[in-house]
């Protein structure tokens, strides 16, 4: 498998109105920030897969030898410095299968459903879970 630019794509469900999200670089920068209202956000995350596989990009930060995730940022962690809120929301991407790796060809992207909220009912973050998995979307 030669390297290529895939797509994930983040889908927050039940966004917390009138806050700030984004997606953080490798350098703790947000980019692309978008106030939420009453409708899912979507951020599309190009990365660069790779033989292993290997995912990589200028979203995608490692923990040890496996671990990638992709960080997004929420109120003041996404440039909102009036914000209430400043966190972060840790999605793995190192656990994605082989096989739906191998189905990501443009314009087809790897989609999940993320939960928007927390148990304070704040948004969420900290290292957070797929609703219903990883799946191949147009």
């Amino acid at each position: 498998m030669a390297k290529r630019t895939i797509i994930l794509r983040l889908v927050i469900d039940n966004p917390v109105p009138d806050v700030t999200y984004s997606l953080q670089d490798r350098k703790g920068a947000p980019v692309g920030p978008v106030v939420a209202r009453n409708e899912a956000l979507r951020f599309d995350v190009p990365v660069q897969l790779a033989p292993g596989p290997k995912l990589s990009g200028e979203f995608v930060r490692r923990e040890g030898p496996e671990r990638r995730f992709v960080y997004i940022a929420i109120g003041g962690q996404a440039g909102d410095p009036a914000s209430p809120w400043s966190r972060r929301a840790k999605i793995d991407v190192h656990d994605i299968s082989h096989d739906l790796l191998e189905q990501a060809a443009p314009p087809a992207a790897l989609e999940c459903h993320l939960p928007g909220r927390a148990r304070d009912d704040g948004p969420s973050c900290a290292t957070i879970q797929p609703l219903d998995g990883w799946r191949v979307a147009n």
